[in-house]
């Protein structure tokens, strides 16, 4: 029997980079003096990896690594796990989705430094499960001096990540981030002292982290909980809790049932909660 050549053809289309592309396009024609950057950012790539891949280079190397040493690692990293595309995307349409900022697919690559620290996350983790330990705690120095997010590479990440404003974050080396949080800026995931082994917070999906909270030790954040801004959290969240205060303690329902996606931070008290 002849096979179909039709599934070749649909694993070619990738909606998200023809669309990144068109508003490049759109971009380099409204603001010519831009055009030399937007056609080595996206323009002269002929796939998303490889416009990622460069763009991070491009922000990361220095008079230490250059550029190109960082594009072969990070092709390295791509080849071992195709997955970091994937996720990439899905970190787009995210950031599209819940930032009222971000009005094109484009804008998170070009612009986005939260978004930008992901992905170099990403690939040093990569890495490190590759053995290269110390080409990803550079990456994590590097990408921590010129974002302020500092990720270390050993922390699980999900796709559908959005990091909005990507300044003054910290999660530390034995956190989990599961699919479709949202961090604000100045959130830590750290530690409560000099234990080791498994001593940072796991973040369930859907989560919504408010800006300045400090979610501290090896506690379990409930899925599609939210953490109000500024909270100090110390003990487990239960699935769909507002939590809000130093101590944080619960004060009512999540008020939707993926916060992450809604990035509603009112809180409101709701009496007769269930202990």
């Amino acid at each position: 029997m002849r096979q179909s050549t039709r599934p070749h053809a649909v694993e070619k289309l990738d909606p998200v980079w023809d669309r990144m592309r068109r508003e490049a396009e759109e971009i380099a024609h409204k603001e010519p003096v831009l055009g030399g950057f937007i056609f080595t950012a996206v323009l002269n790539h002929s796939t998303f990896e490889k416009a990622l891949v460069h763009r991070l280079a491009q922000r990361l190397g220095n008079a230490d690594l250059s550029s190109d040493l960082v594009v072969q690692a990070f092709e390295d990293a791509i080849e071992e796990e195709p997955e970091i595309g994937v996720a990439a995307r899905a970190d787009i349409l995210a950031t599209f989705e819940r930032d009222p900022a971000c009005h094109r697919y484009v804008d998170p690559l070009l612009y986005f430094k939260g978004y930008q620290a992901i992905q170099t996350h990403r690939m040093a983790h990569r890495l490190l499960h590759m053995g290269r330990s110390d080409f990803a705690s550079y990456l994590q120095s590097r990408s921590s001096m010129i974002s302020t997010v500092d990720i270390n590479p050993a922390a699980k990440i999900g796709k559908g990540i959005m990091i909005d404003h990507g300044h003054d974050i910290v999660i530390g080396e034995t956190s989990v981030v599961e699919d479709n949080v949202s961090i604000l800026q100045g959130v830590t995931l750290g530690g409560t002292g000099k234990e080791t082994g498994d001593r940072h917070p796991k973040i369930r999906h859907g989560v919504l982290i408010g800006a300045g909270a400090k979610i501290l030790g090896n506690i379990e954040i409930g899925h599609c909980s939210r953490v109000a801004a500024c909270s100090v959290v110390l003990h487990d969240v239960p699935p769909n809790r507002t939590v809000a205060g130093v101590p944080a303690k619960i004060v009512g329902y999540a008020g939707c049932e993926e916060p992450a996606r809604a990035m509603d931070h009112q809180v409101e008290d709701i009496a007769n909660l269930p202990e």
